[in-house]
């Protein structure tokens, strides 16, 4: 039984390729092996201890992979932070976690070069995947360290859509749980070679695509930023397996769109979707355009991520996120009458905690040990698992229940629309239902707003939909509904005013 996340990677074929880098470079298990051992000893030797908690500032690629193994080995906690990010999110991470350092992946990313020029960087040598730079240790506090693998592995900051970033704690078991059990059911196998181009420092790169790379001896192709015609090009070459979130199928599409491209030859076997709702809408056209079955899946931090994916066998039409994975129990809170409830769930991948939060953690938990997702789902009768929204983001509009999903996609399928975001706004007593949407195409309010009532009954028509050229969105491509209606807010407080004239 495995203990550490890095043992994932034990028993796979020394000579088979673990990981292909940005620029082209090849990996084998053993050189993974060899260089986190080297990163380790580095590690240990500038005076990172057992327990400790190492920021690892990165972007995708082979010196991101090897550190996770070697801070594995240095018994350390892993705390994943997108290099993209702001001074002060990493000041933030650095006072909660009381991390002892910062590792920079400086050769694959000129931002975490910038931050280790503002923090402090200390140059341990080079391993064949480049650089190794980390910050000065601090004087800090290891957590204790426990031989099993109820031993914390990884520290992953949620994105604070709707409050402040709590510290979601995994440990070896959590994740190790996840990866076997994910790539069990995605049936994935030694020749695959899956494209990795979510961000490795969100928890659906890290547990849910590359763990369950390595515990299938398969290969990842990392690359460190999403650029749609780039990836277009690089499905054509070997991928056999391509997982990202709805965002990034609609940039595909749209970069399709844009450049006459009508159907893709890949050798792709599996395309999935996760990290957010997939609009019908885009699941139709990508299979369209593939000529493959999409599937989907749904997760989240706290559960390692992965909780569901539909069947390999299943080739649904439905945006079903499929079947809990086996091993797990799911359950409905507080079930209403049109049969949607909150998502509980209940297995060995639901995380130790919250990091110095013990409220937290009890709100989030069950007497009984299910996690409280805050997703509202329905359950059919075969076990298929629906999303149909989140419960802080249920709208409730004179009386009744507006979920956002649905409205979102019945704009997105408006040949004109590309993403829409839909979200409620307190006024007066009731909520406001309120769209945002980037086009592809000129068209009017007027003409969306009558097909939206040619589409979903009147109380579900959003009062207001506000063409934007961008919506404000995470390094994975998730919009981050919270902040719309302040960003937005000069555009909102015109068409009331004009609406009220």
């Amino acid at each position: 039984m495995k203990r550490r996340i890095h043992e994932l990677i034990e028993g796979s074929p020394s000579e088979r390729i673990a990981v292909i880098d940005d620029d082209g470079r090849s990996y084998s298990y053993a050189d993974l092996d060899r260089i986190s051992d080297g990163i380790a000893q580095k590690l240990r030797g500038h005076g990172v201890r057992g327990g400790d908690r190492v920021i690892l500032l990165a972007e995708n690629g082979m010196t991101y992979a090897a550190a996770i193994l070697a801070i594995s080995k240095v018994d350390a906690w892993v705390v994943p932070v997108n290099a993209r990010v702001t001074e002060h999110d990493i000041k933030n991470a650095l006072t909660h976690s009381g991390a002892r350092c910062i590792f920079y992946t400086v050769d694959d990313s000129s931002a975490a070069l910038a931050h280790s020029e503002i923090f402090g960087g200390v140059d341990l040598g080079q391993e064949d995947c480049g650089r190794i730079v980390v910050s000065p240790v601090v004087e800090v506090e290891p957590e204790p360290v426990e031989a099993g693998a109820d031993q914390v592995a990884a520290l992953f900051y949620t994105s604070g859509t709707t409050g402040t970033p709590k510290g979601v704690m995994l440990t070896h078991a959590n994740l190790i749980f996840a990866a076997e059990a994910t790539s069990g059911v995605r049936g994935m196998e030694e020749d695959d070679i899956v494209l990795g181009v979510l961000p490795g420092t969100h928890v659906y790169g890290f547990g849910g695509i590359l763990f369950p790379v390595w515990d299938a001896g398969a290969t990842i192709r990392l690359m460190p930023r999403f650029e749609p015609k780039r990836v277009l090009e690089v499905l054509s070459d070997n991928i056999t397996l391509f997982p990202a979130v709805p965002q990034m199928y609609a940039a595909l599409l749209k970069e399709m769109n844009e450049t006459g491209v009508d159907r893709v030859e890949t050798p792709l076997r599996i395309v999935s979707s996760g990290g957010a709702p997939l609009d019908p809408n885009w699941k139709d056209e990508i299979e369209r355009r593939f000529g493959i079955h999409m599937h989907n899946g749904y997760g989240m931090t706290e559960a390692s991520p992965t909780i569901s994916v539909t069947r390999l066998d299943d080739l649904r039409t439905d945006t079903s996120v499929g079947l809990a994975l086996p091993g797990l129990e799911i359950k409905l809170r507080n079930e209403s009458d049109d049969g949607a409830g909150e998502l509980c769930v209940r297995g060995p991948n639901i995380m130790k905690g919250y990091y110095k939060d013990p409220d937290a953690t009890a709100k989030a938990m069950t007497a009984d040990g299910f996690l409280k997702t805050g997703d509202v789902g329905r359950i059919d009768p075969d076990g298929a698992i629906h999303i149909v929204g989140r419960c802080k983001e249920l709208i409730v509009h004179s009386g009744f229940n507006v979920y956002p999903a649905e409205v979102e996609s019945a704009l997105n399928a408006h040949s004109a629309v590309v993403q829409s975001a839909v979200v409620g706004r307190a006024r007066d007593g009731n909520e406001d239902v309120i769209a945002f949407v980037t086009l592809a195409a000129p068209v009017t309010e007027p003409e969306l707003r009558a097909w939206m009532r040619s589409h979903l009954v009147s109380y579900k028509v959003p009062l207001h939909i506000i063409p934007v050229e961008s919506l404000p969105q995470a390094a994975t491509g998730k919009i981050l509904k919270g902040s719309l209606t302040s960003v937005f807010d000069d555009k909102l407080r015109q068409l009331d005013l004009e609406k009220n004239a």
